[in-house]
Parts: C-alpha cells; sequence; structure tokens
C-alpha cells in the first residue's frame, strides 16, 4: 500500500530514524534468539532501535496507523491479532538481509510481517529492493519507496532485503497472536 502515512508523519518519522542512528540508539542487528542469539554481518547488515514506549507524537500516530490496520485485518481475515512489534531500521550501503523467514523457531507468535519504508526519493537504481520469495521458484520485488507499507503472512514467505546503494530506511515489524500451542 502505497501512502500508508502522510507527507507530513512520513518526514518526522525519517527524521527520528535519523536522529535515532546520530545519537548512536541504532544498535547493530542480531539473529537467532536466546543462547543462540547472536551478532551476524554477514547476514544482517542492518541496525535497529526497538519502539517499546513511544517518545513522540510521530511515535504514536504511526502506532495509531498500524493498530487501525490490525483491527481491519482482525476483521476482514479473522486473523486474531493481539498486537504490534516493530523497530526503526537502516541498512547502510551495500548492506542487505539474507533470505529468511520471519517466524521464530519454536513459536508461532508472529502472523504477519510489516514494513513502512521511510526512504526520499529512492529509485530502482538505488537497489535496496525486499524480495519476497512466492514459491515454485517465483518471487516479488518491491521497492523501499517512502510511505509505502508492505506485508506478508510472517511464516509463508521468505524474504530477503537485497543491498542498496545508499542508506535505507523503515520501521519494520510484525502483528502478534497468542501462541496457538497454548490451545494444544
Amino acid at each position: 500500500m502505497d501512502d500508508f502515512v502522510d507527507a507530513n508523519l512520513l518526514e518526522d518519522l525519517r527524521a527520528r530514524c535519523r536522529a535515532l542512528h546520530v545519537a548512536g540508539a541504532l544498535r547493530p542487528a542480531r539473529i537467532g534468539r536466546g543462547a543462540q542469539e547472536r551478532h551476524a554481518p554477514e547476514v544482517r547488515g542492518d541496525f535497529i532501535a526497538w519502539l517499546s514506549e513511544p517518545e513522540l507524537d510521530a511515535e504514536q500516530r504511526l502506532l495509531g496507523r498500524l493498530e487501525e490496520l490490525r483491527v481491519a485485518l482482525n476483521r476482514g481475515l479473522m486473523a486474531g491479532l493481539e498486537d504490534f512489534q516493530g523497530h526503526f531500521a537502516l541498512y547502510p550501503p551495500g548492506t542487505g538481509y539474507a533470505r529468511h523467514f520471519d517466524r521464530l523457531a519454536g513459536t508461532d507468535i508472529r502472523a504477519i510481517s510489516a514494513a513502512l519504508y521511510l526512504n526520499q526519493g529512492w529509485t530502482s537504481d538505488d537497489g535496496g529492493a525486499l524480495r519476497i520469495h512466492t514459491g515454485g521458484g517465483g518471487s516479488q520485488d518491491v521497492l523501499p519507496l517512502g510511505g509505502r507499507l508492505v506485508a506478508f503472512v510472517s511464516d509463508r514467505f521468505e524474504h530477503e532485503v537485497l543491498p542498496s546503494r545508499r542508506e535505507r530506511l523503515s520501521f519494520t515489524g510484525w502483528y502478534r497472536r497468542r501462541p496457538l500451542e497454548a490451545f494444544v
């Protein structure tokens, strides 16, 4: 969905991501979980800052838009989504994220993956597309145009971030549900 947020909010979120970077609040992203968690820049080159408590109006407004989408997804798909967990992300030029699923090993809590792109003036020459593998050897590349939201089922679509030629900004996360294993 293009223009998921208005131009003013997009600019405020872009500024927030950059301010977090300048302040040193974006940390190298890690892969795995628990004892297996580690920094692996050859797999994932982004720097992230989790949004646990919104500090700025722009963060509050973004979470409001994401909540509207959660309600719509639950109403239309009976998805059982409970909340959203997300982070700001910055990929330096030349970095990406290798092909992966967003489902964490041993849990199905992540239901829908979503990324809102914060980039300005992005073109295909900049690289950095999100490549979603659609099965049967097919894939779909999504350019990270500012204001574009892409969402997909977390455990059904492998995806990767292709290396970009310039800094790539986003707010990325997951709509979560209660673990289904809790009902077994």
